[in-house]
């Protein structure tokens, strides 16, 4: 496995700590930004590199946007926390401390709806149902579903059974698997309109799910990060190395689940084997502030992750 460590480019022009990044769907040609200072921005990486080896070509100035800028997304009134994209990268979501969810088109830069409901900020959101359904996780400790197709503006089913905020959801198939500081994990299996759960005993900061579906991928607030088995909730594997007891850090599954990546409240990158456990690389990065989010390009025959930090970048 050769872990990727050449910095290709570096994404700057957000005023203040970078909440959320996520590669677009198919080639996983751009990379979608989230922060708090109230704005969602799409960069094109391959633009914004230059033969020096990962500098910004162009910092924010009064001459032009930042290097690699193709559109700045401004709707939300407050931070921005989380985003998911299409897999037709037609539209993308958002969420934050509006206590709203956006449903964006991507070319025109505009919102397509804007759903109200939620009695606290917005901390995580997917999609589901081949894009027809956005699922929306909040401080409310509740997880709701809204219809991108219906003109109701009402969500189509509310989950409360978290008793603190939810901070992660991630959507498969028919699944939802959510994460909430109340230290539990819970699967929805809609077909089945059951709901499993399991007891992590840590404030959760992310949830994924493995691409064959047997395991779940959990970061928590105790500088761990854990593979569970899916079907028996037994403990396959625990991660760490990284720093992550006061900030929402999410890992994210890498080379075809079989990596893990997760930045560090140290301004580290930590790369560990799956399987084994053990660390692969660890990296500096965003000038030692905390390193929020990472995310892995899963385009075929790419071996890209990008990273989000306070530092702004």
């Amino acid at each position: 496995m050769i872990v990727p460590k050449k910095q290709i480019a570096t994404l700057s022009g957000h005023n203040g700590p970078v909440h959320c990044v996520k590669f677009s769907a198919g080639s996983g040609q751009y990379v979608l930004t989230g922060a708090s200072d109230r704005t969602v921005r799409l960069f094109n990486p391959l633009k914004a590199a230059t033969e020096t080896g990962g500098t910004s070509a162009r910092q924010v100035s009064a001459k032009g946007p930042p290097a690699g800028l193709v559109q700045s997304y401004s709707a939300h009134g407050h931070e921005v926390l989380d985003i998911a994209v299409t897999s037709d990268n037609a539209r993308f979501a958002s969420v934050g401390g509006d206590r709203q969810v956006f449903l964006w088109d991507v070319a025109q830069g505009r919102t397509l709806k804007r759903w109200a409901g939620h009695a606290g900020r917005v901390n995580a959101v997917d999609f589901g149902g081949e894009g027809s359904v956005v699922v929306s996780g909040s401080y409310d400790a509740t997880v709701r579903l809204w219809d991108c197709k219906s003109q109701s503006t009402k969500p189509i089913q509310i989950f409360d059974e978290a008793k603190d905020s939810v901070s992660s959801v991630h959507v498969s198939g028919h699944e939802i698997a959510t994460g909430s500081v109340d230290g539990r994990v819970r699967l929805y299996d809609l077909r089945m309109g059951m709901m499993y759960v399991d007891v992590v005993g840590q404030p959760i900061n992310s949830v994924q799910q493995t691409r064959d579906g047997n395991a779940l991928l959990i970061s928590t607030l105790d500088s761990t990060i854990r593979l569970f088995d899916k079907g028996n909730g037994q403990l396959l594997q625990s991660y760490k190395g990284h720093s992550n007891e006061n900030y929402r850090i999410r890992s994210t599954l890498a080379f075809a689940d079989a990596a893990v990546i997760s930045g560090s409240e140290d301004g580290c990158i930590i790369l560990w084997d799956l399987l084994d456990g053990i660390v692969l690389e660890k990296l500096q990065a965003h000038g030692g502030k905390v390193v929020s989010a990472v995310s892995w390009n899963s385009a075929l025959g790419k071996k890209e992750w990008a990273s989000a930090g306070s530092d702004g970048k």
